[in-house]
């Protein structure tokens, strides 16, 4: 069974997509998985059980990149075609079966549309894939002292909260964890890393950011204790990762991408959704709510 699967460009939109993958494969064990995505988010698919090839699909001029994608399927008779983009490139493919997510407004999250293309409710959770190299490479680079990882970036600077605030929210964390670690997570180039420049300077800081893979991020990120940081493709693999999470949201709104995880949480800033300044979420709130979700799971039973 040959099963197209053309998701999102941007990671954090990709990572809400794999639990639906995950439950295909699932219910299709046999299938191999093509998958169309855009090339940041393209190394969250390299582990994943069953896949025959990833297409990378770069933007080009006149939407030439639908006809790329066209040229290199035309060939294949799929047995279904699963097209998170709309873009209705799979009415010009051979498939027994198609499935098209419309666009518009909905209400609702992101990860309730998607579900709701095979009538999912509720959605299936995001999930990652590594290998056992990619978790033996995260422990190197964590060591075995209980970590909690800030993501201080995003590819819009409204929802980044300042790094003034992670500062200090650091300062307040490590008084009342002393045995903790901090880990910064960032992604790759000079942007990405210049936003988290501030928080590197912090002595004893582990650099997680700019040079591992998508596998290696996932891995480390499952490693910690605690992942805490604004609404970016790093939060979604977070809580995809199954690590603790806690989402901070601004002017993004929480209805449509808070994390999609057993242990994942948000936090936004006060005002109306959508319009608040994340600015103004103030680092106290932060700290208090971190400290609560921490005890909570430190009073739950062991397995």
């Amino acid at each position: 069974m040959r099963i197209l699967f053309i998701t999102a460009t941007r990671l954090g939109d990709a990572v809400i997509s794999t639990g639906l993958l995950e439950r295909l494969r699932h219910t299709y064990p046999d299938a191999r998985f093509t998958i169309a995505c855009g090339p940041v988010a393209a190394g969250l698919f390299q582990r994943m059980p069953g896949l025959d090839q990833i297409i990378v699909m770069t933007k080009r001029r006149y939407d030439l990149h639908w006809f790329h994608l066209w040229r290199q399927c035309v060939f294949t008779r799929w047995d279904l075609i699963v097209d998170l983009r709309g873009s209705g490139t799979s009415f010009f493919l051979r498939s027994r079966r198609r499935r098209i997510m419309r666009g518009g407004r909905r209400a609702g999250s992101r990860l309730a549309h998607v579900g709701q293309l095979f009538d999912l409710v509720p959605p299936p959770m995001p999930t990652v894939w590594m290998s056992t190299e990619d978790v033996a490479k995260a422990r190197t680079v964590l060591g075995r002292q209980p970590v909690i990882a800030f993501g201080p970036t995003a590819n819009w600077s409204g929802k980044v909260w300042p790094a003034d605030h992670f500062i200090a929210l650091w300062d307040a964390l490590s008084k009342a964890r002393p045995d903790i670690r901090l880990a910064v997570f960032y992604g790759p180039g000079e942007t990405e890393r210049r936003m988290a420049a501030p928080l590197l300077a912090i002595p004893g800081v582990v650099n997680a950011g700019g040079c591992f893979t998508l596998a290696e991020t996932a891995a480390m990120l499952s490693l910690c204790t605690l992942f805490v940081g604004n609404d970016s493709g790093l939060m979604h693999l977070a809580a995809a990762a199954g690590t603790l999470t806690l989402g901070l949201f601004g002017p993004s709104k929480a209805s449509e991408y808070a994390p999609g995880g057993r242990h994942a949480e948000w936090i936004a800033a006060p005002g109306p959704e959508g319009e608040a300044p994340i600015a103004g979420l103030r680092t106290e709130a932060v700290a208090d709510r971190i400290l609560g979700m921490l005890s909570v799971i430190a009073a739950e039973p062991k397995p």
